[in-house]
């Protein structure tokens, strides 16, 4: 088989570091498995169920210590395996997170999978964005990416033509109201509409739709942003569950 290449954006494929992200990904989408990546120190229950699901599906399994530590810039990665990328389409019937211009690799993927906790699996990522198929963004998703349809666009033009009917709720500060006031009176399906960790929305998303406060003490600023997608997502999930 062809050598593996140091990751990068435009490679068709990509790598699941860790035993559970790729546990997750044999459970749950085992066709996007191409390579078994294993360190000569794996051993344990966990490693001989990924060996096995593995042999199952029909994927090569290879001892490779110098991949593992340049996927993950560690030395205690003992399994990793190799998925081929895909675009997921978003459901136009579902409710939607949109993530706009989100750069923080770890937030990306800790929103991922608290998203995936709240029932929530339709994402848009607004480009210029961290990768979704990065493996540090993988790893952060403890393997959630798999279960998600996540689509990137480049502009949030391009979102909103693919879904012109969803109500907009952008998170920020102009023209907004209190999370609290606007859970009674929820449009379906919503889109939430959440901005960079440093520079949030621009203001034109307030004309959009219902700008969404979170209400918070003013020893702070602001949350961060992995915190705030999960705050409203739950509520609006919760208030959504109580009205059916």
């Amino acid at each position: 088989m062809p050598p593996l290449k140091p990751y990068s954006q435009e490679l068709t494929y990509s790598y699941a570091p860790g035993l559970f992200p790729s546990l997750e990904l044999m459970r749950v989408n085992p066709g996007r498995a191409q390579r078994l990546l294993l360190s000569e120190k794996a051993h344990g229950e966990g490693v001989e169920k990924l060996r096995q699901i593995c042999r199952e599906h029909g994927v090569r399994e290879e001892i490779a210590d110098k991949a593992l530590r340049r996927i993950s810039g560690k030395d205690n990665c003992f399994a990793a395996v190799v998925f081929s990328k895909w675009q997921a389409d978003l459901q136009p019937d579902r409710p939607h997170v949109v993530l706009h211009h989100p750069m923080d690799e770890g937030n990306l993927g800790t929103i991922q999978r608290t998203l995936l906790g709240l029932g929530l699996k339709d994402i848009a990522v607004i480009t210029p964005a961290a990768d979704v198929f990065e493996p540090h963004v993988v790893r952060a998703t403890m393997g959630a990416v798999f279960s998600l349809r996540v689509k990137q666009y480049a502009d949030f033009e391009e979102y909103r033509k693919e879904f012109p009917t969803h109500a907009l709720y952008p998170f920020m500060l102009d023209g907004s109201k209190l999370l609290p006031e606007v859970l009674d009176d929820i449009k379906m399906p919503y889109s939430l509409v959440f901005g960079n960790e440093g520079s949030g929305l621009p203001p034109e998303f307030a004309r959009m739709g219902q700008a969404v406060r979170i209400p918070h003490s003013n020893e702070i600023d602001s949350l961060n942003l992995s915190i705030a997608v999960g705050i409203g997502a739950y509520a609006f999930v919760q208030a959504g569950e109580g009205a059916k």
